[in-house]
C-alpha cells in the first residue's frame, strides 16, 4: 500500500510538473533578432525596471494568471522583451476550448480571435485610401448589391462607420450566451444560416442607427462583405496584399469561413505574436511602418478616440474595468504616479491583446488561453510593466 501511494504521487506531481513552468527562476533575455523589421533591445536600455518586468513572469509561470501564452515589449523603437509560455492550443470542442498542451514559441502562429476586428479595420482605412470605398458615412446598402431586398427606409441609414463603432442598431447578442452554446448569436451564424450576411441583415432594427452601442461580430462580417464588394478582392487577398506583405508578414491565415466562402472578419485571423507586434507599432508611429505609409494618421485618431456614446463598457470573461470603443478598437486609461496613460487595444477572446500606450511610446502584446477563465492581462499591464516604465 506505502509503495502504491508513494508511486501515485510520483505519478500526481510528474502530471503537475507537465502542466507548469519550469521551477527555474525566470531570467531575463535579450529578444532575438532575426531580421524581421523590429529592432531589438534591452529593457535597460529604455529605461525599463528588469526587477519589476521579471518578478511578473514569474508569477505568469507560477500560472498567477492562469495561461498567459506569451508577453512581448516595445518601446522606444526596439523590441526589448519577447517571453514564452506552456500552454494549450485552441480547440473549439475541446474541454475549456483547449486542444493540445504546447511550450509556445515565436515560430507559432496564434489565433487572435477578436483582436482580428481592428485589422479589417484597419483594411477598411487602405480601402477608403485607396479609393475603393468613397466614405465610411456612406449607407452599407451601397456596397451590398445582392441584399438589397432586406433594405429599408431605417436600415438604409446604417453607416459603415457604424459597423465599425458597433452602433448598427441591429438585433444581436453575443454577450447572453457562452461561445459554446448555439443560442449565442455568432454561433448561430455557424450553425443555422446557409448565408450569414442574410441572416445578419434580416435581423430587426431595434435602435436609430449611431445611437447605442451592442457588441456584435455580425457588423464585422457584413463589413468584410463590404470590402470584397468595394474591391474585387476578399479581405484575406487585400490584407495580404496591402497591409501585411508591407509589413512583412507571412504568417497571417484567415481560419474561418462559413460554408457559402464568406471569410469571419470578426475574429478569424491567426498570426505571430512578433506580427500582432509590427501591426501595433504601425498604429503606434501614426500609420507609418519603418518609414512606410501603410494606415492614414486621420484613421489612427478615429481609431484612439470615443465614439459618441461607447464609454463605460464591462468586456464579459475581463478584470479590467470599463472600456470606451472607438472604430474596433477598445479605449481605457490609467494613473502611475499621478500621471494619466492612455491606452487603446485590439483585444480577443482568450487574452489576445495588442496594447498601445503612445505617452509612454510602448506596444504590448499578449496571447493567451483564458477562455473560460479571467482574462488578467491587463493587471499584469497595470502592475507590472506600467509601473517599470515609469
Amino acid at each position: 500500500m506505502q509503495k502504491f501511494s508513494l508511486a501515485l504521487s510520483l505519478l500526481i506531481l510528474l502530471f503537475v510538473s507537465c502542466q507548469s513552468q519550469p521551477a527555474v527562476p525566470y531570467k531575463y533575455q535579450v529578444p532575438e533578432n532575426i531580421n524581421d523589421g523590429l529592432d531589438v533591445g534591452t529593457l535597460d536600455e529604455v529605461g525599463i525596471d528588469t526587477t519589476l518586468i521579471v518578478k511578473g513572469i514569474n508569477k505568469i509561470r507560477q500560472g498567477s494568471f492562469d495561461e498567459v501564452h506569451s508577453m512581448l515589449v516595445y518601446k522606444d523603437g526596439k523590441l526589448v522583451l519577447e517571453e514564452y509560455f506552456d500552454g494549450h492550443k485552441y480547440k473549439w470542442d475541446g474541454p475549456d476550448h483547449h486542444g493540445e498542451w504546447v511550450a509556445w514559441d515565436r515560430s507559432m502562429p496564434h489565433h487572435i480571435m477578436s483582436a482580428t476586428k481592428s485589422i479589417t479595420s484597419a483594411c477598411l482605412a487602405i480601402a477608403l485610401e485607396k479609393g475603393f470605398i468613397e466614405s465610411v458615412h456612406q449607407s452599407i446598402f451601397d456596397y451590398l448589391p445582392e441584399y438589397q431586398h432586406l433594405n429599408s427606409e431605417r436600415k438604409n441609414k446604417i453607416t459603415i462607420e457604424h459597423l465599425l463603432t458597433m452602433t448598427s442598431g441591429l438585433e444581436w447578442d453575443e454577450w447572453g450566451a457562452p461561445l459554446s452554446s448555439s443560442s449565442n448569436d455568432l454561433v448561430g451564424l455557424w450553425v443555422h444560416c446557409e448565408d450569414p450576411i442574410n441572416c445578419i441583415l434580416e435581423r430587426p432594427l431595434l435602435d436609430d442607427p449611431g445611437t447605442s452601442y451592442t457588441y456584435s461580430g455580425g457588423n464585422m462580417v457584413v463589413l468584410g462583405e463590404i470590402i470584397r464588394t468595394a474591391t474585387k478582392m476578399k479581405i484575406d487577398e487585400f490584407s495580404k496584399k496591402y497591409l501585411f506583405e508591407p509589413l512583412g508578414v507571412d504568417s497571417s491565415t484567415w481560419a474561418q469561413k462559413f460554408d457559402n466562402g464568406v471569410i469571419y472578419a470578426g475574429g478569424g485571423l491567426i498570426i505571430t505574436p512578433r506580427d500582432m507586434v509590427k501591426f501595433g507599432v504601425t498604429f503606434l508611429n501614426n500609420g507609418d511602418w519603418n518609414g512606410k505609409h501603410i494606415i492614414s494618421e486621420q484613421w489612427v485618431e478615429k481609431c484612439t478616440t470615443e465614439y459618441r456614446n461607447n464609454k463605460s463598457i464591462n468586456i464579459p470573461g475581463q478584470a479590467s474595468g470599463r472600456h470606451g470603443y472607438s472604430y474596433s478598437w477598445w479605449l481605457k486609461s490609467y494613473t502611475n504616479s499621478g500621471k494619466k496613460i492612455n491606452m487603446y487595444n485590439a483585444g480577443g477572446w482568450g487574452g489576445q491583446e495588442i496594447m498601445i500606450l503612445p505617452e509612454l511610446n510602448t506596444v504590448v502584446v499578449f496571447t493567451g488561453g483564458n477562455y473560460l477563465s479571467n482574462v488578467r492581462v491587463f493587471d499584469i499591464l497595470e502592475d507590472y510593466i506600467i509601473p517599470a516604465i515609469n
